[in-house]
């Protein structure tokens, strides 16, 4: 029966190899540019030129005899061989490895080659791979102040050469599309870590950075585990109960604080420094009517922002202009002017105000 199979007057009628085919052969020779194999019934198949240079890392260590997959290129050449390219058939391989550690979850390690200002770069058996900032650990956030693209590349630029853990979260072999995520990673880890913690909890930590939009606070598990740490946010509108501008005015970085867990919520700690403070508004005594001076802190297209003490602001509507044009010819940052309150309400923190012309 064997010596049937292998007759070639059978080889018409089994089903020759197409191109784009994954198939598998046997080396039968090798020299300086090109690598032979023998693919069973359907003659010989042949890697040189590009796709032999291409692949000479795969084939270093390849010795007669060996079984090796390669990539259909054309079927018939004009020497009558089968051109494969193994190159594209270990990339497809690979491709289908990193589709089974993204279905699995898997965590594995990698080492940034590079950096830009969207994030790191590296590569996974030979396909490059790009890490977003948004998809970064908390720990490794760059937490700029001031949201400078180049302060952030900076920052990331730290980065090179260093091993992350990652998950793969995204990858389209035909567009050469790798995304993976450090924050995925970790996030297993994170949720046991969190159930430690319920909201209300007070935690005492340390600010560790700084941005327009709130400042980061790190705190350890607990007393027993200093080494372990968790980080958590807290939102520009939760660092005190006036009007701030700039998280800066409030929290320095490394300065101690001690913070409330507000929310827990995806993997996220979210904190409030403010909560812990006296809120200003419990023993308002101002009255609907009353006529009170206030400084204009802040114009914005749907009002003025006045403080009539030092953690009480109240808004001067809009509306209350013919248009934000005659607003800014009205009213002037820093300057005093009188208002009447048309509306308060303590337990909601909200004050309306008219100008008083």
């Amino acid at each position: 029966m064997k010596e049937l199979i292998e007759n070639e007057t059978l080889k018409p009628f089994l089903k020759a190899p197409s191109p784009e085919e994954i198939i598998k052969g046997k080396v039968i020779a090798k020299e300086k540019s090109a690598l032979f194999l023998a693919l069973s019934n359907f003659g010989t198949g042949i890697v040189h030129g590009k796709e032999f240079f291409q692949a000479k890392d795969i084939l270093r260590d390849v010795k007669i005899g060996d079984e090796i997959s390669a990539k259909v290129l054309k079927i018939d050449t004009e020497g009558g061989f089968v051109e494969l390219s193994v190159a594209k058939a270990r990339k497809e391989a690979i491709w289908l490895e990193l589709k089974e550690k993204k279905e699995k979850e898997e965590t594995f390690t990698i080492k940034v080659l590079k950096a830009n200002k969207g994030g790191l770069i590296t590569e996974v058996d030979g396909i490059a791979g790009f890490l977003p900032v948004s998809q970064l650990s908390l720990e490794h956030y760059p937490k700029i102040e001031s949201g400078d693209l180049t302060e952030v590349l900076r920052k990331l630029q730290k980065f090179i050469g260093q091993e992350l853990k990652v998950r793969i979260i995204a990858l389209d072999p035909k567009q050469k599309s790798l995304i993976l995520s450090e924050k995925a990673a970790t996030a297993g880890k994170k949720r046991k870590m969190l159930k430690k913690y319920n909201v209300g909890d007070v935690v005492k930590g340390e600010i560790t950075g700084i941005t327009d939009f709130g400042a980061f606070v790190r705190f350890p598990l607990d007393k027993k585990s200093p080494e372990e740490t968790l980080e958590g946010l807290i939102h520009i509108s939760e660092l005190d109960w006036q009007l701030i501008q700039d998280p800066a005015e409030i929290v320095k970085v490394g300065q101690k604080v001690q913070a409330k867990i507000i929310e827990i919520s995806n993997g996220k700690i979210s904190l409030s420094t403010k909560a812990l403070k006296k809120d200003p508004w419990e023993n308002l005594k101002y009255k609907k009517g009353e006529v009170v001076e206030g400084e204009v802190v802040k114009l914005n297209p749907f009002g003025a922002f006045i403080k009539i003490e030092p953690k009480i602001q109240a808004l001067c509507h809009i509306s209350e202009f013919k248009s934000e044009k005659e607003m800014q010819r009205l009213l002037e940052i820093g300057k005093k002017y009188k208002f009447q309150i048309s509306l308060i309400a303590p337990k909601e923190h909200k004050m309306i105000l008219k100008l008083v012309s």
